[in-house]
């Protein structure tokens, strides 16, 4: 109960951090963001260049600017881009039985050897999953709470706050660049690095999701026919055994 407990008081901490400003948007305010959008589609496919058919671009999320909703949706694409790269690799990696020798839990545990990456998943213990998510929101709390600038509000997209050693132990080995490679780099080549980011993230979201689609429906991704086991669970039930009607 005490790890539930933590668990919902730290979501509840996170989502005010998102809570919408009162700025109110102006009929003649400059769209800033939007032409920086504009100018940047074609570095990042000059065939498609800026496509926008919903009009995300133009929305005013929860009564913020332009702007800042445009700096949001920028931070969301980089955030998820990166997780779903890292579920890419992940899932090849499970469904080729490749685990860590030691042990998963402190009971002993191993590592579970599946076939189907989402089954090494459900084989984690929900104790254990909710020690992953409490990580998570901490790592979305600081993004949040430490950066100079918000990336809502004109900060840097992409960017992850230095861990602050006065809270936080390690200094040196921060998330976003931990050994120290990038603030070597100039502007133009963290530009470049930054669009080869997007494009790989663009990339990995629709593998993992074409990964996910074949397992649950056979056939639907045609190219990977045969090459994905069927999975029985339920990628949208993270948990075993749901929190909410127990609390």
């Amino acid at each position: 109960m005490t790890m539930k407990a933590a668990l919902l008081s730290l979501l509840a901490g996170s989502a005010a951090a998102f809570a919408p400003s009162q700025s109110k948007a102006s009929s003649t305010q400059v769209n800033g963001a939007k032409d920086d959008l504009v100018t940047l589609a074609p570095k990042l496919n000059p065939l498609v260049k800026f496509y926008d058919p919903i009009g995300l671009a133009d929305q005013n999320f929860w009564g913020t600017t332009n702007d800042e909703t445009i700096g949001f949706l920028r931070e969301a694409e980089v955030k998820h881009g990166r997780i779903a790269m890292f579920a890419f690799v992940g899932y090849i990696v499970h469904a080729n039985g490749i685990t860590w020798p030691w042990p998963m839990q402190l009971d002993g545990t191993p590592f579970p050897k599946v076939s189907s990456a989402p089954e090494a998943w459900d084989a984690i213990s929900d104790e254990a999953k909710l020690q992953i998510f409490l990580f998570i929101g901490f790592l979305e709390f600081w993004r949040e709470v430490a950066s100079d600038k918000h990336y809502m509000r004109g900060g840097k997209i992409g960017d992850f706050p230095d861990f602050d050693a006065k809270y936080i132990p390690g200094g040196a080995l921060n998330l976003f660049d931990p050994f120290g490679f990038s603030s070597k780099k100039t502007a133009e080549q963290k530009e470049a690095g930054l669009i080869k980011e997007i494009n790989n993230g663009r990339l990995a979201m629709l593998g993992i999701f074409g990964f996910l689609s074949e397992g649950k429906i056979e056939g639907s991704v045609p190219a990977l026919k045969g090459l994905i086991p069927h999975y029985d669970g339920e990628v949208m039930a993270p948990m075993t055994h749901s929190l909410f009607p127990s609390l």
